[in-house]
């Protein structure tokens, strides 16, 4: 079978990218044309306007500079005014200062009967001494050359002008007129005026025109010889500048007018027809910027659009949490990979299931229907979330947290709940695992503890048990003498003191298994004395054997102190011995010639604002030893820190921990001559 073929060409199909660009080229091509026009018009009229405007500021500059000659022009009747009748010098004066007075732009004028030779003078009121810094000479050569214009111009002449220094770093630009004086036909002299270029824009120039606009006299290269007013700031200004031209010499006037800043829409179209033509343009623009804007929006929504479900799908994966959505029936919506991979379960066996939910454990089904019963009704749980118990899909269970929140659409209507849930596993596994070590710890801190105890147990018995080992010695010492002839009273003072010493060292475990245990120490009112002559026996065998001098004062107003009196005693034993020991046989002796420990009881002096206040006892134990290096100071109260070879370095940290505990202070400071000085402080019973 033939297929006969068509008579008609075929048209070539265009590509729909072809056709997209070749509508956005024609579009542009408008939009070109359009903004091509609207620039033209734009400039034209702002052309016209600036040219218009310079136009208005050389025609204000021409009316300022006739203003100026005129006024020049009557001054200069005014001056011929002043030789109208036979003048004196003297008479001269006065009328001449009414001329001054009333033109405030001449600061001199004088009556010379040639270019160098001075009749009459008189300065302006205005201005103190304007040729005061240098003299009138130094302008002199500028007046000859104005009186010799004038000479031969038989009238008024101008001379150029000259700068001219005033005091205190100042000066002003000064001009001579030089005018003929003629009396009967004859050259009578010369009439010289002296102008300030200042005060000539100040004073002659059409003071209601200038306002908001620049005057001043320049140069032929635009350098300012005078400045009436300028335009402030960074303002756009017109420029226009004309000749004053006056006999004998030329001045160049500049006035600046600020350009007119209009502002809206007239301020860009001066005229109808541009205004029009501009709306028509503009309005057609803003179609055309409507249309694309509304392009660009649909793109820009479609990118943020697969941007957005793009990194929703990227978030998705990558949480731990499981999320879990359902409608208001209870019915599965939504899982992520994180629940799937929670339960077990694939997305499909999952969405769509309704109550009981394939995750509960079969034991707790009709719980979690109630509490699902609950929740839908709308009694919401706190935020705050619930735990608990899943079932995989193998079987085994695991922990959850679970945090739900209403679920919103866009018209603001509930539709159902997300679910947030959080495996709990490894959150049960870690708080075992903090469990078994807090456990591990507190038994390691018994441990501890007990050591602590061995340790102040085997520090604080050295001393009783060395005062038994002495009194043991000295009452074998008495045996061994002859029984007939043996003091009973010493014998039953050696033993009395064994028994003391004994019952002292039980009295020590005692209070230092209660302070190892942190526990409420018993405390009573003992007077200092007391606590004193308890060590006393202790501190004068040690200090027999070293032959050292004891010094004990106890004031007499020092009251009871509350204290645990075992572990104070020590406190004051530990002390004194230590300051022995400072103090070896052989050591220089002090400024007395004998080695002194001084132990002192006082009450401390307090000053105190208020009405009630509390009272403490100062003890001190004052040794003339070498003293302590900084290095042993920074390191005194460090637990196991000693300088003795024997020592354990737990007296003084011991020491300073039962005086805090009584709420007292331990503190150190150095002798004089030389030494050490120990205070604790125990608060009065």
């Amino acid at each position: 079978m033939t297929v006969a073929a068509s008579p008609y060409p075929s048209l070539p199909v265009r590509p729909r990218s072809a056709l997209r660009s070749r509508r956005w080229l024609l579009w542009g091509a408008l939009l070109l044309l359009v903004a091509l026009l609207l620039g033209v018009l734009v400039f034209l009229a702002r052309e016209y306007e600036e040219s218009r405007d310079q136009a208005a500021v050389e025609r204000d500059a021409a009316a300022v500079a006739s203003d100026i000659r005129s006024a020049l022009i009557r001054n200069v009747q005014t001056l011929q005014s002043l030789h109208s009748v036979v003048p004196t010098p003297d008479s001269w004066m006065a009328p001449a200062s009414e001329v001054l007075a009333r033109h405030r732009e001449m600061v001199r004028l004088e009556w010379r009967d040639n270019a160098t030779s001075l009749i009459a003078s008189r300065n302006t009121p205005y201005m103190a001494e304007p040729f005061g810094s240098m003299g009138r000479e130094a302008a002199l050569p500028d007046m000859r050359q104005a009186c010799e214009a004038a000479r031969r111009l038989s009238g008024p002449a101008f001379s150029p002008s000259y700068f001219w220094p005033m005091r205190e770093g100042m000066g002003m630009e000064f001009m001579e007129m030089c005018l003929p004086v003629v009396r009967a036909g004859a050259p009578n002299g010369f009439l010289v005026a002296t102008y300030s270029l200042p005060g000539i824009l100040d004073e002659l120039g059409n003071k209601d025109m200038l306002r908001g606009h620049g005057l001043a006299f320049t140069e032929a290269d635009g350098t300012r010889l005078a400045v009436h007013s300028a335009i402030q700031g960074d303002r756009r200004v017109l420029r226009a500048s004309t000749l004053l031209d006056l006999p004998g010499n030329s001045l160049m006037l500049q006035l600046e007018s600020p350009r007119v800043s209009r502002t809206g829409f007239y301020g860009l179209f001066p005229n109808m027809l541009t205004a029009v033509v501009g709306a028509l343009s503009l309005a057609l623009l803003a179609v055309m910027a409507m249309l694309g804007r509304d392009m660009r929006r649909r793109q820009r929504a479609e990118h943020n659009l697969a941007d957005a479900l793009a990194f929703r799908n990227a978030m998705e994966n990558s949480l731990v949490t499981g999320l879990r959505a359902r409608d208001m029936q209870g019915r599965v919506t939504y899982v992520n990979p994180a629940f799937c991979q929670m339960v077990g379960f694939g997305p499909e066996e999952l969405i769509g299931t309704g109550l009981p939910a394939p995750w509960w454990p079969p034991e707790l089904v009709d719980e979690y229907q109630q509490r699902q019963a609950v929740r839908l009704a709308g009694q919401t749980l706190p935020r705050e979330g619930y735990e608990s118990m899943f079932q995989r899909k193998d079987g085994t269970r695991f922990p959850v947290l679970i945090i739900e929140a209403p679920l919103i659409d866009a018209q603001g209507i509930q539709t159902g709940y997300m679910s947030a849930i959080v495996d709990m596993t490894e959150q049960r596994r870690v708080e075992d695992l903090n469990r078994t070590s807090q456990e591990r710890l507190q038994a390691t801190a018994r441990l501890a503890t007990v050591g602590e105890m061995a340790s102040l147990l085997s520090h604080e018995l050295n001393q009783p048990l060395a005062a038994i080992s002495s009194y043991a010695t000295g009452t074998l010492n008495l045996l061994d003498g002859p029984i007939a002839g043996l003091p009973q009273a010493d014998l039953q003072l050696a033993m009395r003191r064994i028994g003391e010493q004994a019952d002292r060292a039980g009295r020590v475990i005692k209070s230092v298994a209660d302070f190892v245990r942190r526990r409420e120490h018993v405390r009573e009112a003992v007077a200092p004395a007391a606590l004193v002559d308890a060590i006393q026996p202790l501190l004068n065998l040690q200090a027999k054997k070293q032959d050292i001098r004891l010094q004990i004062s106890v004031a007499d107003d020092c009251p009871s102190v509350l204290c645990d009196r075992t572990m104070v005693e020590q406190v004051l034993l530990n002390l004194a011995r230590n300051g022995m020991q400072a103090m070896p046989i052989g050591d220089p002796v002090s400024q007395s010639g004998l080695r002194v420990l001084s132990l002192r009881v006082a009450l401390l002096r307090q000053q105190s604002a208020g009405r009630a206040h509390k009272r403490w006892v100062e003890f001190t134990v004052t040794d003339h030893g070498e003293g302590m290096s900084p290095e042993v100071q920074n390191k005194l109260f460090t637990p196991f820190f000693t300088t003795k070879a024997e020592g354990m370095g737990l007296g003084l940290s011991l020491c300073r921990t039962v005086i805090e505990q009584h709420g007292g202070a331990l503190v150190h400071e150095p002798a004089l001559p030389r030494g050490t000085v120990f205070r604790f402080t125990l608060p009065a019973g």
